[in-house]
């Protein structure tokens, strides 16, 4: 039972709120050990709102108590472009499900490289599936840090904060766009300081010049980040990302990506003249989301183009001081292809499905949980199945909607079956991160990144619950 009672006593003695709402952690062992963990439960399933608000405003202001706060990454990516930092990926991490877990694990495989360059992330699509909405998913991955102790600077950022091209197009252009606008304000007021607006959906490659193709991405993306600008914390310049090319798409060339960068500078002055413009620019080169399944369920070789990421990334750095290209649906990549990504200079590398198939596919994830995913599956997303899909075929690409439906479930997994999924996430977080060159990154982190508290005022109805 998460109720006002059952937060009030997993606090006491630990967390102490004074009546301006300034919070003193007097016990950081018992918060760690216990409280993160308990405060997470309370932030994602208590069924009242006050009560979830009121322990997602504890984790954010327990960990800025004892040095975990949420930062933007952007004085690292504008140290990058100018040539002061580089040589290694920054892993941005999508977490679909056991946020709390994967995270810690994730936070585990930091620390014992002494890196702190890691991005955790959720994508608009992800939201809805996963259902987590921006700031359940921050109190997850913040419960985390404080559980391993990872201090500093933490990382969450808004992935594919995707325009969609029927709504644009063919539906209620202005709603699809408010309800972009409406998810940017709810993430940053939950501490996503890093936001990726993909407006890319709206290139159009049957228009004659690079310029036309490129125009709708251009405009929207430069409103969007007008309106990130303006819902900012007081103090924080957040990181935000372009993309010039859908992921699964044909190939970026530079051509585009000067084509997008003249527009997109273009539409922003005359929005907001002499604004933050973005720090990285993702770009299609060859990948696709979750990969490509073949019918005996395994997943289908691809090539990616490292040349095009060099070339970009060297352009995006030199011409306008990004940080660089970014690389998205690398996860199901063969891991000895991870360290080619820090030799070309890829500024950040986006990894989501190998994470969810080691965890449905693990020995020890319980047999009978599977099949009553699968069986939802069956029946509520059977018109996804296309004419000749396999069953594997077919579960691959489903099995992430089941993640929502069944978060409770997962969440209430066996302690035995979480630290095994933990040891085996640390492990291949552990490899991954080695390859991207991440080691020793803190340094470099802590030089250029100065976070500043962006945690919520207590507001009344908090304080009636904690009183």
């Amino acid at each position: 039972m998460f109720d006002e009672q059952s937060l009030r006593s997993t606090i006491q003695g630990v967390v102490q709120i004074d009546r301006t709402g300034a919070v003193t952690v007097k016990d950081p062992a018992r918060l760690r050990t216990n409280v993160a963990a308990a405060l997470a439960r309370h932030a994602i399933f208590a069924e009242k709102a006050e009560v979830r608000d009121a322990g997602r405003w504890l984790l954010r202001k327990a960990g800025e108590a004892v040095g975990i706060t949420s930062a933007s990454i952007l004085p690292l990516y504008r140290a990058r472009g100018r040539g002061e930092c580089g040589g290694f990926t920054v892993p941005a991490i999508n977490i679909r499900t056991l946020t709390y877990d994967v995270a810690r694990a994730a936070c585990r495989a930091a620390k014992k490289l002494d890196a702190s360059a890691v991005v955790f992330e959720i994508a608009r699509s992800e939201i809805r599936y996963t259902e987590q909405r921006p700031p359940e998913y921050s109190a997850a991955v913040i419960a985390a840090a404080i559980r391993e102790d990872f201090r500093g600077p933490l990382f969450i950022q808004g992935d594919h904060f995707q325009v969609s091209a029927s709504a644009y197009y063919k539906g209620d252009r202005e709603k699809e766009l408010a309800a972009l606008r409406a998810l940017i304000e709810e993430a940053l007021a939950a501490g996503f300081l890093n936001i990726d607006i993909d407006s890319s959906t709206l290139v159009v490659l049957e228009r004659p010049t690079l310029d036309e193709q490129q125009v709708d991405n251009c405009r929207i993306a430069a409103e969007l980040t007008a309106h990130v600008h303006k819902h900012a914390p007081a103090g924080v310049k957040i990181s935000i990302g372009g993309e010039i090319g859908e992921v699964g798409g044909k190939n970026s060339t530079v051509e585009e990506l000067r084509a997008y960068m003249r527009g997109y500078r273009k539409h922003l002055d005359e929005i907001a003249p002499g604004s933050e413009g973005i720090s990285k620019i993702s770009v299609q080169t060859g990948t696709s989301h979750g990969g490509i399944p073949l019918p005996d369920g395994t997943v289908a070789k691809v090539a990616v183009d490292f040349d095009t990421l060099r070339e970009l990334s060297i352009i995006a750095r030199k011409e306008y001081g990004m940080a660089g290209a970014v690389q998205h649906g690398a996860s199901t990549l063969p891991e000895d292809l991870f360290g080619k990504f820090p030799e070309v200079e890829t500024a950040e590398i986006h990894l989501a499905t190998g994470f969810q198939n080691l965890i449905y596919d693990h020995p020890q994830f319980p047999r009978e949980l599977r099949d009553a995913m699968y069986a939802h599956l069956a029946k509520a997303h059977a018109d996804e199945r296309k004419p000749g899909m396999s069953d594997q075929q077919f579960y691959y690409k489903t099995r992430k909607q089941a993640l929502g439906p069944f978060k409770r479930q997962m969440w209430d997994l066996p302690t035995s079956v979480r630290e095994a999924l933990g040891a085996d996430l640390e492990r291949t977080f552990d490899n991954i991160f080695t390859r991207l060159r991440i080691q020793g990154t803190r340094a470099v982190v802590d030089k250029f990144v100065k976070p500043t508290p962006t945690a919520p005022r207590l507001a009344e109805h908090l304080a009636a619950i904690l009183a």
